[in-house]
């Protein structure tokens, strides 16, 4: 079997989702796990940028909307928090499109809604 993408790094990631997920639980908004991780990431040593901002071009005009995505992590990884019933296709896609624009091939999709932490793995 083929190692996966970053599985060091992914896995590092999903354990720290997780402490966030069992100190917090569920029923906070996506900004309040997002403030939860900053804390982790930082006391963990991982590089990140937070709201990183990617510009979208439509034949050939950059257009004065921007993605923003959650975290970028070591400038390698699309991390993509939600804090809702269920991810969907839609949070998905959304991820898809992140990866698209920022050029990075690997997205983590995490809800921290549920019951328990949810995730997956996005490729582009």
């Amino acid at each position: 079997m083929s190692q996966l993408l970053y599985n060091e790094d992914t896995y590092k990631i999903i354990g720290i989702c997780m402490a966030v997920h069992s100190e917090l639980g569920k029923g906070f908004s996506e900004v309040v796990y997002a403030d939860a991780l900053e804390i982790e990431l930082i006391d963990n040593n991982i590089t990140y940028s937070r709201e990183k901002k990617f510009g979208i071009v439509y034949k050939g005009n950059l257009l004065p909307h921007e993605y923003k995505a959650d975290f970028i992590i070591n400038d390698k990884i699309v991390l993509e928090i939600k804090a809702v019933i269920c991810l969907t296709d839609s949070h998905v896609k959304q991820t898809l499109n992140y990866l698209a624009v920022s050029k990075l091939k690997l997205g983590l999709l995490i809800n921290f809604g549920e019951d328990s932490l949810k995730h997956k793995r996005v490729i582009l």
